[in-house]
């Protein structure tokens, strides 16, 4: 038997390298294609959209939040991969009782390399997984280089309509919008709170709002809406997966993020 300590210090014990995986969140399903492992993956959810082609060629299993446990037991999984946020504690508990679950807790970029030497040691691919943690610390770094003269922008980020809700503080989107260089204005606030648009105008005034493409799929009509409250601020529309999606996802980000930050500057 040999132990191993996932993102929230639980011990993890497998007897062999796990060679039958199910994935129930969607960044971390990419993150295992990337590191060579599709073939060992059998369930996914039907959110695991990164390889487009992938989940014709697996079982679905659910979602992030509900799962058939039967499905799931059927497939004979040697390892269960979830998410703190993504799935519920419960879940988890009941997915025990099937196969060892390995639990991530994502908040920054450094947990990201974390989660991908946690899985190099998991799965004995040390090699690649260093690999792609070497990458991904070379384009943060050089990003920092880009952005270090750039002036700080006041933003707000929409996750949800009606209810309004935002990215607040103590998550993976406001440590990229920091990265950014992007002060969230409603950092104050824990997680994704709901919100009173209306102190968008009164108080918190940002230069910017960004509208998420997910988990609401923010569209240009929306652009319209808020324009109608809040004239007087520039509203864009970004791709959501940029800004919450860790795992290998981020090593496009920053080219994504450079674009960005050029289409802001032509709306200065």
């Amino acid at each position: 038997m040999i132990s191993f300590k996932d993102q929230l210090n639980r011990s993890v014990e497998l007897t062999s390298v796990p060679k039958r995986i199910i994935s129930l969140v969607p960044s971390q399903t990419e993150l295992l294609v990337d590191l060579g492992l599709e073939d060992s993956i059998v369930g996914v959810t039907k959110f695991c959209v990164h390889p487009d082609y992938l989940r014709k060629g697996k079982t679905i299993v659910g979602g992030t939040k509900q799962v058939h446990y039967d499905k799931i037991k059927a497939l004979q999984p040697d390892l269960i991969l979830c998410n703190k946020e993504e799935n519920t504690k419960e879940m988890v508990e009941e997915l025990e009782k099937i196969a060892p679950v390995h639990v991530s807790d994502i908040y920054t970029i450094d947990d990201t390399a974390e989660l991908i030497k946690q899985y190099g040691e998991l799965f004995s691919i040390h090699n690649k997984a260093t690999e792609i943690t070497n990458k991904l610390i070379d384009l943060v770094d050089d990003f920092k280089n880009y952005i270090i003269n750039r002036p700080v922008k006041k933003v707000a980020y929409f996750i949800w309509r009606k209810p309004w809700m935002v990215a607040g503080n103590n998550t993976i989107i406001d440590h990229l919008l920091s990265l950014n260089k992007f002060k969230n204005v409603f950092a104050n606030l824990s997680r994704y709170p709901e919100v009173d648009i209306n102190t968008l105008v009164e108080k918190n005034k940002p230069d910017f709002v960004l509208l998420s493409s997910e988990p609401y799929p923010f569209k240009e009509k929306h652009i319209e809406e808020l324009k109608g409250i809040i004239p007087k601020t520039k509203i864009l529309l970004v791709d959501g997966e940029y800004f919450s999606w860790y795992g290998t996802r981020l090593l496009e980000a920053f080219n994504y993020f450079k674009a960005l930050h050029k289409l802001l500057d032509s709306k200065d």
